[in-house]
């Protein structure tokens, strides 16, 4: 068996010696230009590494076992991983023939910016947890400029809270589309944040979408809507255990497309890494990732 291994800011080829004992493997490092040349890829990272490797993985079609190795791994605590034992089983187990292998769905965001900004003419991009605009962004604005062994160690809840103090409450016009049907409009008031979930967590633990699974095609929305600053506080400790759905500013429901504009565009995070601004379109493509994952279903 064939398998490349590709390393996160941080992580070098010592990290990969655990998982070198089953002497049949043929190992590589670096991103194999196209599928003949592995059969299953190891990425050592955080939300961010495997959010700029979704294209490339993607088009591939490999399965990727990721190692949690980041100063954010929700998406590795999503699938079950949540050290890096964990991954080092999983990995033992598919060399084994156990075909403990998922097909996963991705979220994508589309720009639709005027012609002549940045944002006009982009493509696509995957995400695999969650895409947000507001507060989130804000705190992941500010996170990312953060030390990263802060990053790693409550970096997202330290700049929340000086976040919640000066971020005031925006517009948002919400709407959603199922199938071939019309745009429908959700919402259209002030809010605090909207988050659009594959996956049940982000901010290293925040449980923002209890209810998201990665293989049931929607898209789990979570919007808050504009409250006072010292509300918004008390309900944060709920967040992580997903308590936050029993409050009533607070709406959940799920979609398979959505489409968010803002009186003025607004910048749109997706697993702590920015992507593009308001106006968007965030949908899901069905099965996009095949993942290898420990033997009992997350």
């Amino acid at each position: 068996m064939r398998a490349a291994a590709i390393f996160g800011l941080g992580r070098s080829a010592k990290d990969l010696r655990p998982f070198q004992s089953d002497k049949m493997v043929d190992w590589r490092i670096g991103m194999p230009a196209a599928p003949d040349e592995a059969d299953a890829i190891l990425l050592f990272g955080g939300d961010g590494t495997i959010h700029r490797h979704l294209p490339q993985l993607v088009k591939l079609g490999l399965p990727v076992l990721v190692v949690p190795a980041g100063s954010g791994n929700d998406f590795a605590h999503a699938l079950g991983l949540q050290r890096v034992r964990d991954s080092l089983r999983a990995w033992e187990r598919f060399c084994q023939g156990a075909r403990n292998v998922r097909e996963i769905d991705l979220g994508t965001i589309t720009a639709k910016g005027q012609v002549g900004t940045r944002d006009s003419g982009l493509a696509a991009r995957y995400f695999c947890c969650v895409a947000g605009v507001g507060l989130d962004s804000e705190v992941s604005r500010r996170a990312n400029q953060l030390p990263r062994w802060l990053r790693g160690h409550g970096g997202y809840a330290l700049s929340l809270l000086p976040a919640l103090f000066c971020f005031a409450p925006f517009r948002l016009r919400l709407q959603t589309k199922e199938d071939a049907g019309e745009w429908t409009v959700r919402s259209d008031q002030p809010t605090m944040l909207a988050a659009f979930a594959n996956a049940p967590f982000y901010g290293d633990g925040m449980k923002i979408a209890p209810r998201a699974e990665m293989n049931d095609g929607l898209l789990d929305v979570c919007a808050i809507q504009g409250i006072d600053a010292f509300k918004l506080f008390c309900m944060f400790p709920t967040v992580y255990g997903g308590q936050h759905l029993q409050i009533k500013e607070v709406e959940y429901f799920q979609t398979k497309r959505a489409r968010i504009e803002t009186e003025h565009p607004m910048d749109v995070y997706a697993d702590g890494e920015f992507v593009c601004r308001t106006p968007v379109e965030i949908g899901v493509e069905r099965a996009a990732l095949r993942v290898i994952t420990p033997a009992r279903e997350p």
